[in-house]
């Protein structure tokens, strides 16, 4: 009689610590969705742009606050032992009869008609550009193209040439009509109103008996807030800052905006018995980018989607 000789292996023991006699696989580390991806080197580039952008920013503030002894005695990223804000802002307006006020007037009254006019072109060509079929609508899109790769300096010269045989060089005008043409503007409220509006939304208003003037502005305008405020800021920012174009086509101190404004008093030190002024010209210039600060701040979420139109697409 043969006996058989059964063997068993021990189960596995299990304890009340849950499964700690089962080995685990090492799982990898990997992207979570949805997270973004740290990287140093990008931290590191951010910081340093952060760093370039917020320094000289943090120089103009400190500096409005010293008086023209106190810019050379005193360290550039420091105060001084005198603190003259108010002062330096309350000479700035009452300077030489209050000509920096005059200069703040005459760069609104270009902003409002120049960037504004642009801001309306801009939206009117964009629209038309992006909503309708029409003969020649590729050639206009290579000159628009074509207008936003040229820098402006390089049409300076002949945009005096000719408004000096048109008779309006040292006039407001100058400046204002240039300032109308904004290639970028209108190539971007292109791309932002083709995507932007459905070509469904615009049709249900014609069937129900909308005009082409009743659907721009009842049905399109409405939709084109965010690229509308884009735009606006761009030519906005681009006409305040313009320095070339005043420089060129104006003469007369009472037409400067408050570049050309600001630029001839920082001069000043370098002519004979000239005024040195150079704490009023830092405190213009702080007083002078206030207004742009505060319309990104208020702006800013118009802005940011406008930014992105035409980046996705369904």
């Amino acid at each position: 009689m043969s006996s058989s000789v059964t063997t068993s292996q021990p189960a596995p023991t299990q304890n009340s610590g849950g499964s700690k006699g089962v080995p685990r696989l090492r799982t990898r580390k990997g992207h979570v969705p949805g997270r973004p991806k740290r990287s140093v080197l990008l931290t590191v580039l951010t910081g340093l742009i952060l760093l370039y952008t917020v320094v000289p920013l943090v120089w103009l503030v400190i500096s409005a606050t010293k008086t023209q002894e106190g810019l050379g005695d005193s360290s550039g990223l420091w105060f001084s032992n005198d603190f003259a804000l108010w002062d330096n802002i309350s000479e700035t307006f009452t300077y030489h009869d209050g000509i920096f006020v005059r200069w703040l007037l005459n760069t609104l009254l270009y902003v409002v008609l120049g960037a504004g006019g642009a801001t309306l072109l801009a939206i009117l060509g964009g629209y038309a550009l992006a909503k309708f079929t029409f003969p020649g609508k590729r050639a206009v899109f290579a000159v628009v193209i074509g207008a936003v790769a040229v820098p402006g300096t390089a049409l300076a010269v002949p945009t005096f040439l000719m408004f000096s045989k048109m008779g309006l060089t040292d006039t407001p005008w100058a400046v204002i009509i240039p300032s109308l043409v904004s290639p970028f503007g209108l190539y971007l409220m292109w791309v932002f109103a083709t995507e932007a509006i459905p070509n469904e939304l615009m049709e249900a208003a014609r069937i129900d008996g909308a005009g082409e003037v009743r659907t721009f502005f009842q049905v399109a305008l409405p939709l084109l807030a965010p690229g509308t405020v884009t735009v606006l800021l761009f030519t906005t920012v681009a006409t305040w800052n313009n320095y070339f174009l005043p420089l060129i086509m104006l003469k007369d101190p009472d037409w400067y905006p408050l570049t050309l404004g600001l630029d001839s008093w920082n001069n000043q030190a370098q002519t004979i018995g000239g005024d040195v002024i150079f704490n009023l010209v830092i405190t213009g210039s702080l007083l002078t980018i206030i207004p742009l600060i505060a319309a990104f701040l208020l702006l800013q979420r118009f802005w940011q989607s406008g930014l992105a139109a035409g980046s996705v697409k369904e």
